[in-house]
């Protein structure tokens, strides 16, 4: 076997540092113990390290085994304390990068989808509701911090208040799509059951998977009886996630309009 080289350790011939390398779109299985209950999940990763301006580029192999090594525990090992959030699992990985690349900023960034049983409004059936969600963990030693990011993006309906006022009580309704993010200290709790029910309550009414037709009847009653602009909707979340949650907020709110051929946006932070 010939001799193998070292070339992510050569001198760039563009002396530039980088502030993100490393890869991105990795997909496995990760089991997470939350409170004592077990939740599977299928994340994409995204992990990166700084690179200074004298090192061409990064051990890739390395990455990717520290991503095993602590998936790996993360399954063996499901019922323990090990891993207890999708963060913690995160910051794990960094801690194992610590020791294969000297770095001084690394991000691992976590995208998958978060399911919870929702009861039916009138049926009281079981409706296994899927969440976009995102979970990064910033390690920053040259600013002596180490943050996460925590993001839900929930699907509900909003129903036109200014078309139930000038139409004898008839309006148009459509789905909505709102997003909360939150950036916060890494030992913050917050549980992303509760940012999405502070989004999904904050719409005319909630979405479901599996709706009886006493179900769809209740759902349409509540939007009747509950018209919201976007913007009310907007407010409304950041309103309950400034009573809740610290933090860096961010709130964004898109309405995907039925009668126009536009969608309508509204977006705050705090």
């Amino acid at each position: 076997m010939g001799e193998i080289f070292e070339t992510q350790e050569e001198v760039p011939e563009i002396k530039e540092k980088l502030h993100r390398v490393g890869i991105t779109n990795l997909r496995t299985v990760a089991k997470i113990n939350w409170k004592g209950k077990l939740y599977t999940f299928i994340p994409t990763f995204e992990i990166t390290i700084d690179v200074p301006e004298e090192k061409k580029g990064i051990h890739m192999s390395r990455l990717v085994e520290s991503i095993t090594e602590t998936m790996s525990e993360a399954v063996e090992e499901e019922v323990s304390r090990v891993h207890s959030s999708l963060e913690e699992l995160e910051l794990a990985i960094i801690k194992r990068l610590e020791k294969k690349h000297p770095h001084k900023r690394a991000e691992v960034w976590i995208k998958t989808h978060l399911i919870i049983g929702k009861e039916t409004p009138a049926s009281k059936k079981i409706s296994l509701e899927s969440y976009d969600v995102e979970v990064g963990v910033i390690k920053d030693e040259t600013k002596g911090k180490l943050e996460k990011v925590l993001k839900v993006t929930v699907i509900g309906n909003t129903a036109c208040p200014h078309a139930m006022a000038n139409n004898q009580g008839k309006t148009h309704i459509q789905r909505a799509i709102a997003t909360l993010e939150i950036q916060t200290d890494f030992d913050e709790e917050i549980a992303l059951e509760d940012m999405v029910e502070v989004v999904e309550s904050s719409f005319s009414s909630p979405t479901y998977t599996l709706l009886k037709t006493v179900d769809e009847n209740a759902v349409v009653q509540k939007m009747y009886q509950n018209p919201k602009f976007v913007e009310d909707v907007a407010r409304e979340i950041i309103f309950k996630a400034k009573q809740r949650f610290k933090g860096r907020i961010h709130v964004r709110v898109v309405s995907l309009e039925s009668i126009h051929k536009h969608d309508v946006i509204a977006e705050t932070w705090y």
